[in-house]
């Protein structure tokens, strides 16, 4: 059950493979993602002393957030994956030329998780190419829509 989705990673990077990685939350955090204040569109992931943090993820604090508690709206906040896969991750992103970028924040068994992707950007002919494949598709599905009346 998705919480929040980034589109823009589609408009702008091809995903390779997908990972789901657990986050590092605070309470305050985890009430506001719960109620939608979230978003990921300027975020991104990056690797630092062998570890995976999300960085530029936006969480609004609540106003019911306790007195006692200073919320940072964007901060960075560390992703949680096996071993093996961070290895893995680490050496595509520094010898392949890959990104690792955020696609959504999800529910599991009651847990937030951030989904991240393996990309490769893509060129502007690429994002043109997308965009007209897109189109032939609402087109077809129009054509189909109509069809079936």
């Amino acid at each position: 059950m998705s919480i929040i989705d980034n589109k823009k990673v589609f408009h702008d990077y091809f995903i390779e493979e997908r990972f789901e990685a657990g986050m590092e939350l605070h309470g305050w955090e985890v009430k506001s993602i719960r109620a939608g204040r979230a978003n990921l569109k300027e975020s991104y992931v990056i690797v630092r002393n062998g570890e995976i943090y999300l960085f530029g993820a936006h969480i609004s604090a609540l106003l019911s957030a306790s007195s006692h508690v200073h919320p940072e709206a964007v901060r960075t906040r560390k992703l949680l994956l096996h071993a093996e896969e961070i290895k893995k991750l680490i050496i595509k992103v520094e010898r392949s030329g890959y990104t690792l970028v955020p696609i959504n924040l999800h529910y599991l068994r009651g847990r937030i998780k951030c989904e991240i992707g393996l990309a490769k950007g893509k060129k502007q002919h690429d994002k043109r190419d997308t965009e007209r494949q897109r189109d032939g598709e609402r087109e077809v599905q129009a054509a189909m829509k109509q069809h079936r009346r």
